[in-house]
């Protein structure tokens, strides 16, 4: 949880400090990140099918096959990463067809250019982020995030504002503390996986000398599905930001500031979801159902918990939240109201990143991303969009949107989970 976290301070520092340069600054971060964001997702989620056939070979003993996997991952994302490059360089011309403001707009594209090729590094660190999660070792990246966003921070106040004598570059400064930040945290995990240790016994290396059609397959049977379910539910946020920027620049400001919020409590669960791929991949190698029974519905639990605190720390203190990123009394109300339908599915949020978790590590991952295809594509952004169109509804109708949307999913998820786990009891 922490280390999913410490991925998402990353952005909430760059809109924080950045806000403070007024709110075209803010709402061109929001723009960028929201397209970023897409792309992104995706790129996480194809890492993250490394992690359960890790899991599942590790239950069953057989420790040749994880360093096998690695090696075929690592190249797979990097050459993903940069095709993902080459895709956010390519909608660049088709920004100035989303109705978004032009000083936004003459912001914003430098600092997607360069957040976009901060992809590359971490993609790489998610590889080997993945494999150590898969046996268990969460800790290390754990350490590493949180030292590398200190090292964002400080990058972020040095390059933005111009202090210890680095030039003042203002908000693309903030792009450029994120791409150094993220190379140093790619090299110092894959030194930590290549050379400690703990994972000698897993003939590591990168070099692969017979690449095996039957491995890219199994990575990408999980990968691409995960990914697919990232960006079904990212996407249909990132494009609310594209409809509430297309009311104005204030409407976009306070989006920002209210994702930004959920996104911490979002991200800390998704590492609970992580922790459900692992625990139920690594029983479900073994075929010990009660234990994969218990080690889901005690996560579950834990995720609800977790959402259901960060809903009360949201609800009664959205405005001094709010107030961290802006001083404009028009963004901060709209904002504060954004975040009432941000406590209202927390609940909603966490139930549906254990069961994605959970149906990852049963490498179930075809229908769960029908489920979450429909429900944010074919249900939330129709309404979102209809919502952003009407004057009685406009940014917040968005907001309520979102919020059915992800209830839906969240439901037809653990409901899929559960008819999973009879079939197993009874196999």
């Amino acid at each position: 949880m922490i280390s999913q976290l410490g991925h998402i301070f990353v952005g909430v520092a760059d809109s924080i400090m950045v806000g403070q340069l007024g709110t075209i600054p803010l709402a061109a971060v929001a723009f960028g990140n929201s397209i970023f964001a897409m792309i992104m997702v995706f790129g996480i989620g194809l890492t993250n099918g490394l992690t359960p056939l890790v899991a599942r070979s590790d239950g069953k003993g057989q420790t040749h096959v994880p360093g096998v996997l690695l090696r075929h991952s690592f190249w797979l994302n990097l050459v993903s990463a940069i095709s993902l490059v080459g895709v956010i360089i390519s909608i660049i011309p088709l920004t100035k067809f989303m109705g978004q403001d032009p000083e936004v707009l003459q912001l914003a594209i430098p600092y997607l250019i360069t957040i976009g090729v901060s992809l590359i590094p971490m993609m790489l660190f998610m590889t080997f982020k993945q494999f150590a999660e898969g046996l268990s070792d969460t800790k290390t990246a754990m350490l590493l995030t949180l030292c590398v966003n200190v090292i964002n921070i400080l990058l972020n106040y040095a390059l933005i504002y111009g202090k210890f004598g680095f030039p003042e570059l203002g908000m693309a400064g903030a792009g450029w503390a994120t791409l150094i930040a993220r190379i140093i945290m790619m090299v110092l995990m894959w030194l930590y996986i290549t050379r400690h240790k703990r994972f000698a016994t897993y003939e590591l290396g990168l070099r692969v000398r017979h690449y095996r059609q039957k491995i890219l397959r199994r990575l990408l049977q999980v990968g691409v599905p995960t990914g697919l379910q990232y960006i079904f539910e990212v996407s249909a946020f990132s494009l609310a930001a594209i409809f509430a920027g297309a009311i104005n620049a204030v409407a976009l400001a306070a989006h920002q500031i209210a994702i930004n919020i959920a996104s911490v409590s979002y991200m800390a669960v998704t590492g609970l979801g992580a922790a459900a791929t692992v625990r139920v991949g690594n029983q479900a190698g073994k075929n010990d159902i009660p234990n994969l029974k218990t080690a889901s519905q005690t996560i579950l639990y834990m995720a609800l918990a977790w959402m259901g605190f960060s809903g009360l720390v949201i609800f009664f203190f959205r405005e001094n939240l709010a107030g961290f990123y802006t001083d404009d009394p028009v963004v901060l109300e709209l904002a504060a109201k954004m975040l009432i339908v941000v406590v209202v599915f927390q609940l909603s949020d966490g139930l549906q990143n254990v069961a994605l978790g959970a149906l990852r590590g049963l490498t179930d991952v075809k229908v769960p991303t029908f489920i979450t295809f429909a429900a944010y594509w074919l249900l939330t952004l129709p309404l979102a969009f209809l919502a952003s169109r009407s004057p009685d509804w406009g940014a917040m109708g968005i907001w309520y949107a979102l919020a059915f949307g992800l209830t839906v999913s969240s439901v037809l998820l653990w409901t899929r989970f559960q008819r999973r786990i009879k079939i197993l009891a009874i196999s």
